[in-house]
C-alpha cells in the first residue's frame, strides 16, 4: 500500500486553551495508483488530513506511512497542489515547472528536458515563456499540476484544486487530470466539496463526518471511465453519497 493511516487524530488548542479535536481515529489504506477523493462538510478536517499526509502538519496521535516509511515532515515523495495556484509571478511557466528540480540541483539540460515533457503533458506547448498573469485560471492550475508532477512524486495530494474555476473550466480540468493520471499512474488523494466531482474522478470516495472528522463511509466507484454524468449509475451513486452527507449534517 502506498499510503497507510493508522488511528490518526488531530487536536488543536482553541481559544482559552481549550482542546479542539479536528480528526479522530482515521484509519485507511490507499493503494498504489489509486485515485481517492475525500468528501465532507466544511470544518471536518479534510485539508488538515491532507496536510498531515504531506508532512506539513503532524498528527496528535496515530501514524502515517508512505511506501512503508513514516511521514515526519515534507517529503519529496509527496507533492501538494492547493486551490490557490501558488505560482511564482516573476517566473515564467518553464521556470515555475522546473523550480523543484532546480532546488534539487539538477543540471540545466536535464531539467529543461523534463520541463518540456511536462509542459506538453498538461497541454501548454507554446506557453513556456509566458508569465502567470498572462494565463487563464485553468492554465495556471495546469502549470501547478506540471510543477508537481515534474518532481516525480509517488503521491499527488490535491486540495480542492479546481474550486476557484468556473463550471465549464472545472469540468474540462477534471477530464484533463484523468488523462494525466492515466498516463502517469500516480497515486492521487483529492479533497473536494463536490459530490459530482468525486463521483466523476475517484476509484473510491471517503466521506468524513462533521467535526471531529471520522470516516463515515467509503464508496467504491465501479463506473467505467470515461463516466457519463447523466447515466443511471452515476446518478445513483451521487444520490447515495448525498444522502449520507445529509444524514451526517442532520446529526443522524
Amino acid at each position: 500500500m502506498t499510503v497507510v493511516l493508522r488511528n490518526v487524530s488531530k487536536t488543536f488548542t482553541a481559544r482559552q486553551n481549550e482542546p479542539l479535536t479536528a480528526l479522530q481515529d482515521i484509519s485507511a489504506e490507499v493503494s498504489n495508483g489509486e485515485f481517492l477523493c475525500i468528501l465532507g462538510p466544511s470544518g471536518c478536517g479534510k485539508t488538515t488530513l491532507l496536510r498531515m499526509i504531506g508532512g506539513l502538519d503532524h498528527p496528535t496521535s496515530g501514524e502515517i506511512e508512505v511506501e512503508g516509511t513514516p511521514v515526519t515532515g515534507p517529503d519529496p515523495r509527496l507533492a501538494m497542489i492547493f486551490q490557490e495556484y501558488s505560482l511564482y509571478p516573476w517566473r515564467t511557466v518553464r521556470a515555475n515547472v522546473g523550480f523543484g528540480l532546480q532546488m534539487r540541483g539538477m543540471p540545466h539540460e536535464e531539467r529543461e528536458e523534463i520541463v518540456t515533457r511536462f509542459i506538453g503533458l498538461v497541454g501548454l506547448e507554446g506557453f513556456g515563456d509566458s508569465y502567470p498573469y498572462e494565463l487563464s485560471g485553468g492554465m495556471r492550475q495546469r502549470v501547478a499540476v506540471a510543477r508537481a508532477l515534474a518532481t516525480d512524486p509517488a503521491v499527488l495530494l490535491m486540495d480542492e484544486p479546481f474550486g476557484a474555476l468556473d463550471a465549464q473550466t472545472r469540468n474540462r480540468m477534471q477530464k484533463e487530470l484523468l488523462l494525466i493520471w492515466e498516463k502517469t499512474k500516480k497515486t492521487v488523494i483529492f479533497v473536494t466539496h463536490s459530490v459530482d466531482e468525486a463521483v466523476y474522478l475517484a476509484d473510491r470516495i471517503m466521506v468524513l463526518s462533521p467535526r471531529p472528522g471520522r470516516i463515515a463511509g467509503i464508496y467504491d466507484v465501479d463506473i467505467p471511465r470515461p463516466r457519463d454524468r447523466t447515466s443511471i449509475e452515476f446518478a445513483g451513486l451521487r444520490r447515495d453519497v448525498l444522502e449520507l452527507i445529509d444524514r451526517l449534517e442532520d446529526g443522524q
